[in-house]
């Protein structure tokens, strides 16, 4: 390689030259170049070496105005001159890096064997043990010294520091907004319906159950064996193939992750199997599976993890009127069973309903559970209270229950007292203490088929629609209308779940396609006063809704009361009615007696008359006799 500076002047003198040749009528030179060669470990280097090269004067032309008046000035004159080349091309070849995603599993150690950690009354009672031993003391007085010196170091300098930790930003002002930024779809070459998504906790991995909800599809009835088992894991940054494959003996309808043990997902089929997945253990192929003489009879449509000492207990609900809890580590038999039974209901008397969604939140209660029916009623489940009805209560069975089947009921993370449902064309929102809603959205234009609060924000939550739209509600924005509305895809939406992070939001179709959403800041950053309006605005609604409920109790009551005052007063005037009937009724006896008295004795005192020549007349009592 060359030094442009040298070629440049090169090609400079040559152009010098050529030109003086044709002002004196001589031919040009045939060549002039300087050329410089120099190392390639030099490149890079100060260029300050350059200045210290001595020139070779190879011709000097002289000026000769004379002759160039002959000639006309081009102004401006332009001569773009470059040694290097405009485009340059390089290939390097680089050996192949194959990398491999493992997981990793980290656990809390020191603890022994029957101590949980994640259990704080096991740890506590295990930590004032130890504290009162002697050596716990001896060992903090020698550990003391050592820890102070630490803790002084640290507070010599803080590598960690947050230097704008707590700085809270409004993002009030900011619209509401959502893009797409992956779709996840079913491998699988026949069309199946992803019936429901979870997230595991603390990660960006999913998982999606996939099954054909139509009852004797044609497409499997001469060959069930055709019918795809397979349900799927998918991290979110590889959206081209899952991660994991499922393979349970029966489609999945629903799955969920132990918040105890993420690697552990439990999950109901389609037959009524309840399935229990260990991915450390078995991998795709389930560890323990119901028996099906043992289980529930219709599809399981929801499953979650309860809470216990062990972590392995979860309770599952279906279509077939039962709610079964099981032991993951011995799935022959279910330990417990209620039939979702109305009872002594006023409107709606010994009915067995059929379970369609499910929510427990052990923050709410670690015994209280909610069920939503296929016929449109909400339904509450306490353990401990078995006595009154299997523990049931049953809410709104008349004006507040949905027109059909509940697909959805969600607590509140932030005020767990306070769930939603979602059926028919409407999200309702109820509280415990209320058998009536006291918040009802209104009727969208299509119908709702799942929804769920934001994790983050208490006054957000989203719903899907059969016809692809995702509807998002804000209530601490505006609670008679939508917030925002996303189209999301051409099928209908069947699942919905959001992340922790409160920011990712995937949802699923019936074509078994799950697309992943990032909302907005203003959808997913909690305001400042947003936790106490929510709540101030839901206890107003209830107060509302209780005093609504007392008068219309007292109105049934002076309704009552009246009904019996009519009743009453008919009673009593048909008592009046009556007597006066019967006083009319003497009076017109006495009245005919008489008349019939006085005919007799007008007869008799003709007879009288004539036998008077005969004999005495009688007297006129012994005549009355």
């Amino acid at each position: 390689r060359r030094p442009r500076g040298r070629r440049a002047s090169g090609r400079r003198e040559a152009q010098r030259s050529a030109a003086a040749a044709a002002r004196f009528g001589r031919a040009p030179h045939a060549a002039m170049e300087a050329s410089v060669v120099e190392l390639r470990k030099k490149f890079g280097r100060d260029t300050s070496y350059l200045r210290e090269t001595h020139t070779n004067e190879l011709e000097y032309f002289g000026s000769d105005y004379a002759a160039g008046e002959a000639y006309i000035e081009e102004n401006p004159c332009t001569i773009e001159l470059d040694t290097t080349c405009e485009m340059s091309l390089s290939s390097v070849s680089t050996l192949v890096s194959k990398s491999e995603t493992l997981n990793i599993t980290h656990k809390e150690g020191g603890w022994p064997k029957d101590i949980d950690a994640t259990e704080k009354a096991d740890v506590g009672r295990f930590r004032k043990k130890v504290e009162k031993t002697e050596d716990f003391k001896q060992t903090v007085k020698g550990l003391a010294p050592i820890i102070e010196r630490a803790a002084m170091q640290n507070n010599t300098i803080d590598i960690y520091e947050e230097y704008f930790d707590g700085t809270w930003i409004d993002h009030s002002s900011e619209p509401p907004s959502a893009k797409g930024l992956a779709v996840f779809r079913d491998p699988s070459e026949t069309r199946r319906t992803a019936t429901s998504i979870d997230w595991q906790p603390d990660s960006n991995r999913l998982a999606v159950t996939y099954s054909v909800m139509a009852f004797q599809d044609p497409r499997f009835l001469g060959d069930t064996a055709a019918l795809p088992m397979q349900s799927y894991i998918w991290d979110i940054t590889n959206p081209n193939t899952p991660e994991m494959e499922l393979l349970p003996s029966s489609p999945l309808c629903c799955l969920r992750y132990n918040p105890k043990v993420p690697e552990q997902l439990v999950g109901g089929s389609y037959n009524g199997l309840i399935s229990f997945f260990d991915l450390r253990k078995s991998g795709s192929k389930p560890c323990e599976t119901s028996v099906i003489e043992n289980s529930h009879h219709d599809p399981v449509y929801d499953a979650y993890w309860v809470s216990s000492k062990t972590g392995n207990l979860c309770a599952s609900v279906s279509t077939d009127g039962q709610m079964l809890w099981w032991d993951t580590r011995r799935l022959r038999e279910p330990l417990d069973r209620i039939e979702l039974n109305t009872g002594k209901h006023l409107h709606l008397p010994d009915t067995t309903l059929g379970g369609s969604s499910m929510e427990y939140l052990q923050e709410s209660g670690p015994s209280k559970y909610l069920v939503g029916t296929e016929q449109g009623v909400v339904m509450s489940v306490n353990v401990r209270n078995k006595k009154a009805n299997n523990g049931i209560t049953v809410y709104d069975t008349m004006a507040g229950r949905h027109h059909g089947p509940i697909y959805s009921i969600k607590r509140n993370p932030v005020h767990s007292k306070f769930f939603m449902t979602v059926g028919d064309w409407t999200a309702k929102i109820w509280v415990e203490d209320l058998k009536t809603p006291i918040l009802t959205t209104k009727y969208h234009p299509a119908y709702l088929t799942s929804g769920c609060w934001s994790p983050t924000r208490p006054g957000v939550f989203y719903v899907t629609r059969e016809d692809g739209v995702l509807d998002v509600w804000d209530l601490f924005y505006r609670q008679s209308d939508l917030a925002y509305s996303h189209k999301v895809s051409d099928a209908a939406l069947s699942s919905i779940s959001v992340h922790s992070s409160g920011k990712l939001v995937s949802v699923g179709d019936q074509n078994g396609t799950v697309s992943l959403l990032q909302v907005c800041d203003s959808l997913a950053v909690q305001q400042s006063n947003e936790k106490l309006a929510i709540s101030g605005m839901f206890e107003r609604e209830t107060k509302r809704e209780k005093n609504l409920e007392v008068r219309s109790k007292e109105l049934a009551r002076k309704q009552q009361q009246i009904k019996q005052q009519m009743v009453q007063q008919k009673a009593q005037e048909s008592d009046e009615q009556a007597a006066a009937d019967m006083s009319k009724l003497l009076q017109k006896l006495d009245e005919d007696f008489l008349s019939i008295v006085q005919t007799q004795d007008a007869a008799l005192g003709g007879e009288g008359a004539g036998q008077a020549g005969a004999g005495q007349a009688p007297s006129h009592q012994e005549h009355k006799e």
